[in-house]
């Protein structure tokens, strides 16, 4: 029978912010150090791909799906969420180290779209924040594939109604083709993103490599022991 673990504090949340603090050093220190010799990635199946401007919607939506869902799996189902982090960690750091040691880029970008509107715009303002370096794989594509499967298999999943499984999966969806149609990735940097999380799927899930905190949750319950024996005094 499995068992299922107590929804976790917003203490159980705190290895996951630390490692994303550093994560986002170590990526700013990668965007804001150009490279001289980068992996140019893309080839003629990218160049036949349109641009589709409103893809930016989804694309963005990437930070919201990330961090609604997270927060969804943290209060709900703590082993969905320690495998959902466990994936996400991994992943992230073997794209930093690529990105570290095989630096890649694309030249995917349109020089001259020829038509105006608020979606060319929000594109234009993301190129110009986001550059076309350190693409492989796509971490759009990788944390957004292990997140909805951590999704699925979570307890969760089975009281779910149709209506919003569906809608899930299809925000998912949105999001992965996105990375595509607005050129911020290449087919090989969907492709890599997609097998790195179907290789870290199965390493959770089937070796049970899953990052447990125990020490970290140990002291945890310890405060929420004491702070319920002071209210009972």
């Amino acid at each position: 029978m499995k068992r299922t673990l107590p929804a976790a504090s917003v203490g159980h949340l705190m290895p996951a912010c630390v490692y994303g603090f550093f994560y986002l050093l170590w990526f700013d220190y990668l965007e804001s150090e150009p490279q001289k010799d980068y992996l140019i990635l893309g080839n003629s199946l990218d160049d036949a791909i349109p641009f589709i401007e409103v893809f930016v919607i989804p694309y963005l939506s990437w930070f919201v799906f990330m961090l609604g869902l997270g927060l969804w799996l943290n209060f709900s189902d703590r082993e969905a969420f320690d495998r959902m982090i466990t994936m996400c960690m991994i992943g992230m750091t073997f794209f930093l180290l690529v990105s570290t040691f095989v630096p890649t880029a694309l030249n995917l970008r349109p020089g001259y779209i020829g038509r105006d509107n608020i979606f060319v715009r929000m594109c234009l303002d993301l190129w110009e924040v986001d550059t076309p370096t350190n693409v492989w794989p796509s971490i759009h594509v990788y944390n957004t594939a292990v997140i909805i499967s951590a999704v699925i298999r979570s307890d969760r999943w089975q009281t779910m109604r149709n209506r919003s499984r569906g809608f899930l999966i299809t925000w998912a969806a949105l999001i992965i083709l996105s990375t595509v149609f607005i050129k911020q990735h290449s087919m090989l940097d969907v492709l890599a993103g997609g097998i790195l999380a179907l290789v870290v799927n199965y390493l959770t899930y089937e070796e049970g490599l899953v990052l447990r905190w125990k020490r970290w949750d140990a002291y945890l319950e310890r405060r929420a022991l004491k702070r319920r024996e002071r209210e009972l005094m």
